[in-house]
This record gives C-alpha cells, sequence and structure tokens, in this order.
C-alpha cells in the first residue's frame, strides 16, 4: 500500500498545484517570473538549478540566491447531474530555495544546492464524493545537490552533479464508498512514511555563438524514492467479517517515481537594455503507469490503481528589462500539458492543461544585494473527466465531474553577489 499510497500523496500535492502531474515549478524568483525560463539565462545563482553549466560565466567569485513562495491554490469538483459540490480547503504550501557558487579559476566553479520540486498540503472536505479515492495530503521532497562547472572553450562549457532526495508523506482517504462503523463513521486509512530517500543525478551544456546568444541544455535523471515499512493506520473499521481489515496500524511498502526531465532552450540580448528567452521541458511522465498499494500483511485487499501517464510538453517564454540602474522589471508565460490521459483523471491530480502568467522585479538595494519578487497566476483549463479504474467487489466504478482550478504563487528571493 505504500507504493501506491505515496505515490498517491505526492500526486495530490500537485493537483493543486500547477507544472504538469505533482512537479512543482517555483525554483527562481527571477526564472519565474519570466514563466520559469532560465536554462539560457546568466544572472544569478539560479542557475544551480537551471543550468549548473552556467554558472561558471557568472562574474562575481561568490553568488548566493535564496527564496520561498507561497502556493495558494483552488480545486474545484462538481457533479452536475446529481449536484455533489467540493471544494479543496486550506491549500497552502511554501516551497523554498537556496543555491550557491565560488568561482575557484576563471574556469572551474563550484557550487551547492537545495530546493522543494514536490511537496504541498491539500485538504478535500471529509467525506466527500471522492473520499474514497482522497480526503488530505502534506507531502514534501527536498533536493539536495553539489555541483561543478567547468569552462571547456571560450564558448562552451558542461556542468552537473549527483542529487541526493529525502522526502516523506502523510495521506488519508477512506476505506471505500460505503463501509461505516456503529457510530456512522466512515472507515478510514492513513498512511505515513518520512525520511525516503535516494539519488540522481543531473548534466548540462551552455554554448554561446555570440555576446547576445546563450543556448542552453539541462538533463535531470529519474528517481525512484522506495519507501519501507511505513504506517498504514486504519480507524472506524466495523467489527464485522464482512469489513476487509480491522482497526490498528500495520506496515506497508512504497515507491513513487520522480520522473526524469530534459530542459532546452536559448536566450537574446538586444537594445542593450533587453533580454527575452525561451525554454521547452519535457517530462518523462510515461514512467506512471500505475498507483498500486501493497499492504505487508497478508489477507489485506491488494490496491491496483492503473494511472497510464503520457510524456508532456511545457512551453515557457519570459523577457527581461533594465528599466533603471537598480531596477528590472520581467514578464512571462508558459503553456504546461497535462500527462493525464481521458478515463484516468483522479482527484489526487484533478490538472488539464494549464496557463501560467508571470510578473516580477529585482531591486538592487546595495551593490551586492538584490530583492527579487515574482508573481504567478495559473488557470487550468475547465475540464470534465473520471476516473474509470476504482476497484470496488471486483468491478471498475467510474468517479467523474467538472474540475475547475486555479492558484496564484507570490514570491520573494535575495541575491547576493560579492
Amino acid at each position: 500500500m505504500k507504493k501506491s499510497l505515496l505515490f498517491a500523496v505526492i500526486a495530490l500535492f500537485s493537483a493543486s498545484i500547477y507544472a504538469g502531474g505533482y512537479r512543482v515549478s517555483t525554483q527562481g524568483q527571477r526564472a519565474l517570473a519570466m514563466g520559469h525560463s532560465g536554462v539560457a539565462v546568466v544572472n544569478s545563482a539560479e542557475l544551480a538549478f537551471f543550468n549548473p553549466a552556467g554558472l561558471v560565466y557568472l562574474e562575481n567569485k561568490l553568488n548566493v540566491s535564496a527564496g520561498v513562495t507561497g502556493v495558494i491554490s483552488n480545486v474545484r469538483w462538481q457533479n452536475t447531474q446529481t449536484g455533489n459540490f467540493a471544494e479543496t480547503e486550506n491549500n497552502l504550501s511554501t516551497p523554498f530555495y537556496v543555491y550557491a557558487s565560488y568561482k575557484v579559476t576563471d574556469w572551474f566553479t563550484v557550487g551547492l544546492s537545495a530546493y522543494t520540486p514536490y511537496g504541498s498540503s491539500v485538504e478535500y472536505p471529509t467525506d466527500w464524493a471522492g473520499s474514497h479515492l482522497i480526503n488530505d495530503i502534506d507531502l514534501q521532497a527536498i533536493y539536495i545537490q553539489p555541483l561543478v562547472s567547468l569552462k571547456v572553450s571560450e564558448y562552451f562549457s558542461v556542468g552537473g552533479g549527483p542529487i541526493f532526495v529525502t522526502g516523506g508523506v502523510n495521506f488519508n482517504r477512506n476505506i471505500n464508498r460505503t463501509l461505516t462503523n456503529e457510530e456512522g463513521n466512515r472507515g478510514n486509512v492513513e498512511i505515513d512514511a518520512s525520511n525516503v530517500t535516494n539519488m540522481g543525478w543531473s548534466a548540462s551544456f551552455m554554448f554561446n555563438p555570440t555576446e547576445q546568444l546563450r543556448i542552453g541544455m539541462n538533463y535531470r535523471s529519474e528517481i525512484i524514492l522506495e519507501a519501507e515499512d511505513g504506517d498504514a493506520t486504519f480507524s472506524n473499521i466495523p467489527n464485522s467479517p464482512l469489513a476487509p481489515v480491522e482497526n490498528g496500524t500495520v506496515a506497508f511498502d512504497a515507491s513513487l517515481p520522480l520522473p526524469a526531465e530534459f530542459t532546452v532552450g536559448l536566450s537574446y540580448e538586444f537594445c542593450d537594455k533587453w533580454l527575452f528567452a525561451f525554454d521547452y521541458n519535457r517530462t518523462m511522465w510515461g514512467v506512471y503507469n500505475s498507483l498500486d498499494i501493497n499492504f505487508a500483511p497478508e489477507g489485506i485487499p491488494d490496491s491496483v490503481n492503473p494511472r497510464n501517464y503520457k510524456n508532456s510538453s511545457t512551453y515557457r517564454f519570459g523577457i527581461q528589462y533594465e528599466a533603471l540602474e537598480d531596477l528590472t522589471l520581467r514578464l512571462g508565460y508558459y503553456f504546461d500539458e497535462s500527462p493525464v490521459r481521458s478515463g484516468y483523471f483522479a482527484p489526487e491530480t484533478p490538472r488539464n492543461d494549464s496557463h501560467g502568467y508571470t510578473g516580477g522585479f529585482s531591486y538592487q538595494i546595495t551593490p551586492s544585494i538584490a530583492v527579487d519578487a515574482s508573481f504567478v497566476y495559473l488557470r487550468f483549463e475547465e475540464v470534465q473527466e473520471s476516473y474509470d479504474y476504482y476497484q470496488e467487489n471486483g468491478q471498475n466504478v467510474s468517479f467523474g465531474g467538472t474540475y475547475k482550478s486555479n492558484a496564484f504563487l507570490p514570491g520573494l528571493g535575495v541575491t547576493v553577489k560579492l
């Protein structure tokens, strides 16, 4: 069970966020203000995430970027035939990032990054119509990565490094659509797993054919989080031979794939004060085939939940303008394709194709310190869809309706150059 539940948890958290599946795209205020484009933009230590190969081109010896983004999201579901309605509650999360680089020589730079590409808190009303699939989730995954950036020639550099991931999740749902105890309380299971770890890697390059044009590429490997001996706590289970489980806590195992992603893009400076950036991102969501729940004790029914995700693309556009000596303005837009196929639209990831409208600025307080701000409005296209593979008594039971989702993301950060 841990396998599917941990995955479901992560999946759900992203549902009310953005960035395909359960990916959270808030890895830098400057890039986020430009549609989250940054694979070919050299302006801060945010390159530690977007393209480590570019760190060697930063002018200062020491560069630090840090920030946090408030994700205020909303998901509304309605069955237009029955009139049933539900809306997520308390959907506020604060993903963060910290990046640092140090120029050892003119051709060699080292760095370190820590960020949260997966993690959120989502809560549906108690015993809502889809509570047999999800009630609430609290998820966090933290990436920590040492980096190197090497200038191979005047025009070309490479970079990357190993990734250490640690995460945890708490997930809650009802046992099925009808099971209650003698007091009428719904049968429930809560999954809890913490300190789940694994390793991955990233590799990148940057090519600068002219002073105005940069071309970049970054690849981040797939990482599988294997959770073992987590706690699955069952409650409100009636004392009946018809009940599939008993009250109490049992162990479970689970695995969560964090998919590989490939990003390529360019930036072009023009008219002295303007810069245009474009990124194309491809995320290998095809690795998410099924959300399978396997309990450790024998006798507890396994849960097999097909997901059948597809690989998806994100298109990111941004522009930057140096309005004043101390003030830089940014605008952007991105279109994010949903990896969810028709008929597999589960409420833990109720997201369709989305449009992100972004803006922000940097203000140079001193020659060494700047404040960075970004603002994002994320609108998901309204969709009427269903999940057709929930198993009950050996039969597939469909759950569907109309989903409307949006999110507002204000972010604040600081950039230090010494």
